[in-house]
């Protein structure tokens, strides 16, 4: 008997392939997937050693079309849909590209270069202020400035960099 076990169930379904997938498709609220479940049963049922007996072959057939319909299900809820794609690849990415990091550079680069040049009491009230985060204050203590002499060189900085980072603003 366990030699005619496999026939028997591809026989089977078969035979009872509407009544079955009908079955699935009340079970699984999906006629689509219980015909998915039902071909991809089929297959198994090739597969299936001959050495094991089956006691019930409706039982035996709905429940491996079932255990197939929950798979298919758990690899479709880890898949995304093609809008879920499309809505994904239209999604910006906020960093900056190759072309405006290269710009950045260059702009910094300005920056650095014009702070560079600007006379020693001017560059440390300009870092300080806006490197070190002081107030007017604070800056004048610490060079021993008055805050108009420092609110008089961080006015001059704020020019010299403007200069160079908007040239085409006069």
């Amino acid at each position: 008997m366990a030699q005619e076990t496999r026939p028997v169930l591809t026989e089977y379904l078969a035979r009872h392939y509407v009544s079955l997938k009908h079955r699935l498709t009340r079970l699984l609220g999906s006629s689509d997937l219980a015909g998915d479940a039902l071909q991809d049963t089929w297959l198994r049922l090739q597969s299936r050693p001959e050495e094991d007996e089956v006691q019930s072959p409706v039982g035996y057939v709905l429940r491996v079309a079932v255990n197939i319909a929950v798979d298919i299900r758990r690899r479709q809820a880890r898949t995304l849909s093609w809008d879920e794609v499309q809505e994904v690849q239209s999604l910006v990415d906020p960093a900056p590209g190759p072309a405006r990091t290269a710009e950045a550079r260059s702009e910094m680069a300005l920056l650095l270069e014009r702070v560079g040049r600007m006379p020693a009491r001017r560059q440390d009230i300009f870092l300080l202020v806006h490197w070190e985060g002081l107030s007017h204050k604070e800056a004048a203590d610490r060079l021993g400035v008055s805050q108009r002499t420092v609110a008089y060189e961080l006015k001059r900085a704020h020019e010299a960099v403007d200069a160079v980072m908007n040239p085409d603003k006069k």
